[in-house]
């Protein structure tokens, strides 16, 4: 299920994309980083016309790097689809918002979140992040190989 290693990003605010792929980059992070800049894009993505889970040799990424406030569709929603289909409901899936809302946490993790990790508005702080998630998840975390 996880053969190729790739990261999906969805992020709608372009800066956030650009400091997640810069930092990744500079601590030597090369998966390939798919970036969807809304809900409707990364469910699409997932299970559109071709997307990749009716695909028979399907690269679902190993990490999915997901916000809340996102157009079209909210991350929110975009979670609970990707819980609710058996093909997509093991893929790590960890929050990256700038929300500081209390019900958004709770519901994040009802709807089955593997993180939930609040964006700092300082960008050496945002960078610190993204460096220590990219070494949890995809160096010392162990994913399920389907």
């Amino acid at each position: 299920m996880f053969h190729n290693k790739k990261i999906l990003l969805v992020e709608d605010n372009p800066d956030d994309i650009e400091m997640t792929l810069r930092t990744f980059r500079k601590n030597n992070i090369m998966n390939e980083i798919i970036v969807k800049c809304d809900g409707k894009e990364a469910l699409d993505f997932f299970f559109g016309k071709d997307g990749i889970a009716d695909k028979k040799n399907h690269g679902f990424p190993i990490l999915i790097l997901l916000d809340l406030k996102l157009p079209k569709i909210d991350g929110l929603e975009v979670l609970k689809k990707l819980r609710a289909d058996e093909r997509t409901r093991l893929i790590p899936v960890v929050i990256l918002t700038s929300s500081k809302e209390p019900g958004d946490l709770l519901s994040c993790y009802r709807l089955g979140c593997n993180s939930y990790i609040r964006k700092p508005v300082d960008f050496t702080q945002f960078t610190d992040i993204v460096k220590q998630l990219g070494l949890f998840w995809l160096i010392m975390n162990e994913v399920q190989h389907l």
